[in-house]
Formats: C-alpha cells, sequence, structure tokens
C-alpha cells in the first residue's frame, strides 16, 4: 500500500515549495510591460531586493537559472586572459570555475575537500603569492552538493587584510535569504543568486549584485555582450532595458508577493533564525541517525553545516531504494546525491534534505518522520531516537 497520497512535499533542495500566495500572484493574464502596475512595482521590488542582500549598491535581474546569473557575472567584469583564483567546497565552485574558463579566463583552484570549509589562510597564502596576476576570488557560500557553509565574513576580511585588488565573488544561490549573509559589511563585489530557494518564488529568474569596484572594471570587460550587460539592467532608461527585451512578467508578480512576505512581514533577520531552528532540528535527527552506522552527515561539524541543506551517506544500503520508498509510499521528495562530476547526479551513496524557503516546524517535522520510517521499513540501519531529538531541539529553541 501507499500513504503517498495528499499534500506532496518536496524536500529537495531547490526549487523549494513555493507558497500559495505566490502562485495565485502569478496566475492572472499578462499585463502591459510599459507603464502601470508593472513598471511601477518595480522601484520597491529592487529596494527588496537590495534588503535581502543587505547592500546598498546595484542589483540587475535576468531570465535565466543560477547558471545564467554565473555567466553574467563574469562576462561583466573579465576580460579573455584574465586570471582568478576559485576555491571550491563541493560541486558548484568547480561547476562555475569550469564556466569561467570556458569563457577564455585561466583559473587556479585551491580544492577544501566536499565535508570541510574554506580555510581563510590558505586564501591569504595565495593572495600575498600573486604578483597582480589575480582578478577575483570566487566561491559558494553554500554548496548545495556537499552541503557545506563556508565563512564569508571570515574570508572577506582575509582578503581584505592582504591589500590584493582581487574582486570577491560570492554564490548565494543556495543560501539567500535563509543563512546570514552581509554584502556590503563582509566586503562581497559581486554576490549571485537565483528566485527558486530562499526567495520562494518558482524557478526562472536569477540575480547579479554588484559593488562600486566591480562596476569599474566593467568599463574594460572584453567578455561583455549585449544581453548579459548589467549596466541596462540596474538602471534602464527604459524599463524594457531591465531584461533586454520582454520583461517575466509573472515571476515578477510571484516575486513581489514573496519579497513581502520575506522582507514586510517576516523579517530577513527572522528568517535566518527559522532556518537556524529547523536546521538544528534536522541535525538533531540526522547525527541520532548516525549512532547506527550506515547513514551519517556529510558535514561532521554542525558550524559548518548550510542552514538550507544536509546533505547525508548511507553506505552499504540502497540509497535510491530510501528515496524511491519516501516518495512512493510518503509523499515526500527527497533530494538526489550530487557527485563532483556534473554528468554524476545517481549512484553517489548521498542524498539531501532541503530544508529552504517557505517551511516550518510541521513540515520539517513530518519530513524527518517519513525519513526515518522509511530507514525502518528498508531495515537501514540507524540510531533510535532521530524524532525525539528534532522535537527536542524546536522545543528548546522555540520556548514556551
Amino acid at each position: 500500500m501507499t500513504l503517498a497520497f495528499g499534500q506532496q512535499m518536496l524536500a529537495i533542495p531547490g526549487p523549494s515549495p513555493a507558497p500559495e500566495r505566490v502562485l495565485r500572484a502569478m496566475h492572472r493574464g499578462s499585463p502591459n510591460i510599459y507603464d502601470g502596475e508593472l513598471v511601477d512595482m518595480m522601484p520597491d521590488l529592487m529596494d527588496d531586493l537590495r534588503t535581502v542582500a543587505r547592500t546598498k549598491h546595484d542589483v540587475a535581474l535576468y531570465i535565466s537559472n543560477g547558471h545564467g546569473a554565473w555567466e553574467a557575472a563574469l562576462s561583466n567584469v573579465f576580460s579573455r586572459g584574465d586570471h582568478v583564483l576559485v576555491l571550491a567546497t563541493g560541486r558548484f565552485a568547480q561547476g562555475w570555475r569550469e564556466m569561467t574558463e570556458q569563457m577564455g579566463i585561466t583559473t587556479d583552484m585551491i580544492d577544501f575537500g566536499t565535508d570541510c570549509p574554506i580555510d581563510p589562510a590558505r586564501v591569504v597564502e595565495a593572495l600575498n603569492a600573486d604578483n597582480g596576476r589575480i582578478k577575483a576570488v570566487l566561491c559558494v557560500h553554500t554548496d548545495t552538493a556537499s552541503s557545506v557553509r563556508n565563512d564569508i565574513a571570515a574570508l572577506g576580511k582575509a582578503i581584505q587584510s592582504t591589500g590584493h585588488d582581487a574582486l570577491f565573488m560570492v554564490d548565494c544561490i543556495a543560501s539567500l535569504g535563509c543563512e546570514p549573509f552581509e554584502m556590503d559589511a563582509w566586503g562581497v563585489d559581486v554576490m549571485v543568486t537565483g528566485c527558486q530557494k530562499g526567495l520562494m518564488t518558482p524557478a526562472g529568474m536569477s540575480f547579479v549584485f554588484f559593488g562600486p569596484r566591480a562596476k569599474a572594471r566593467a568599463e574594460t570587460a572584453d567578455c561583455r555582450t549585449g544581453y548579459w550587460n548589467w549596466t541596462p539592467r540596474a538602471d534602464p532608461a527604459m524599463f524594457y532595458q531591465r531584461f533586454c527585451g520582454t520583461a517575466p512578467t509573472h515571476h515578477l508578480f510571484g516575486l513581489r508577493e514573496a519579497l513581502t512576505m520575506l522582507v514586510h512581514e517576516e523579517g530577513v533577520q527572522a528568517a535566518w533564525a527559522r532556518h537556524a531552528v529547523l536546521a538544528s532540528a534536522v541535525w538533531a535527527a540526522a547525527d541520532r541517525w548516525a549512532e547506527g552506522g550506515a547513514l551519517r552527515p556529510n558535514v561532521p561539524d554542525r558550524a559548518h553545516r548550510s542552514l538550507a541543506v544536509t546533505t547525508l551517506q548511507l553506505e552499504g544500503y540502497d540509497v535510491e531504494a530510501l528515496r524511491q520508498w519516501c516518495e512512493t509510499k510518503a509523499g515526500v521528495t527527497l533530494g538526489v546525491g550530487l557527485g563532483l562530476d556534473f554528468t554524476q547526479a545517481r549512484g553517489t551513496g548521498l542524498f539531501r534534505i532541503g530544508h529552504m524557503g517557505h517551511l516550518n516546524a510541521h513540515s520539517i517535522l513530518g519530513t524527518l518522520a517519513c525519513v526515518e520510517a522509511g530507514l525502518k521499513a528498508l531495515g537501514i540501519p540507524h540510531g533510535s531516537g532521530g524524532i525525539e531529538a528534532a522535537v527536542t531541539a524546536i522545543a528548546e529553541a522555540v520556548g514556551a
């Protein structure tokens, strides 16, 4: 039999569940794209995006996924033959590096593995040894594959301490709206993200935030093309220039509703706190399960775990059987494991639990209970008390 009929739970690390309010805001006819409601709402929408990113600087909007934001960021600040330093803690920094090289930009990479964060001291060493060749440092805040969370504040401080003029460029696709992030205070020059995770909007839009140092680099970047050029998008003379043509009208209406929820109703810092509590519940269950020997979190140190996604390793048992049981028997879809090779999405022994965006206590506790039921049903050894530990983590954090 199956208990999957009813409300399905999408527990993958993006796209995250879209609020009904956001979906209803998108369910409408096409608007006038030259004046009226759509055009009038854009200044406040742009201000709210800056509020989430904690910046007073520019933001360009694109009709693309996160990979499009990668290319947009690269094309606006680099010329062919430039050199960058990539800091990798999983699949996505390496993917950004591959795109960089495809554009004729050379790279060096420091690989920190897939279960621990970037060491700022090694970055300082690399920059101090550089003769001015490195034009930028690229990294990912939360690697969605490994679930490693990097300390961007410490890394920004370390880069600044060297006096090196390399740009600091950060991928926040999986973290914005979920993890504390302070673009201006942490010295980030370029930040990229997408709409489909912490921003709670169906996939289809991405954003590149950029400060004055990056803006100055764009004046001489020969990788710039008409579509990716961020200048008219950030400060358009006419509305259509913001999207290099027709706007993604329905996504904008959905994003407007999502930002109202995030910025004006819950508050960005309150959303960070909510994600921290829900993540602690996931970790409490996962750490208890790990006592059984077959299942363990990919990142051993809680201080280095993402608040948006948790990657788990299952050894000696079929991880796909567990995912299929949860989806077909319990109505919970877990994320597939992702290896370092972009062609490898299964057979890794990994699976992921997304805990980002429009989620609350009952959605997380229900997801964890279904995972534990699947472990029991399939006879996969695991420590007991995972759900009790998760419940206790939430009860203690929230209080009376």
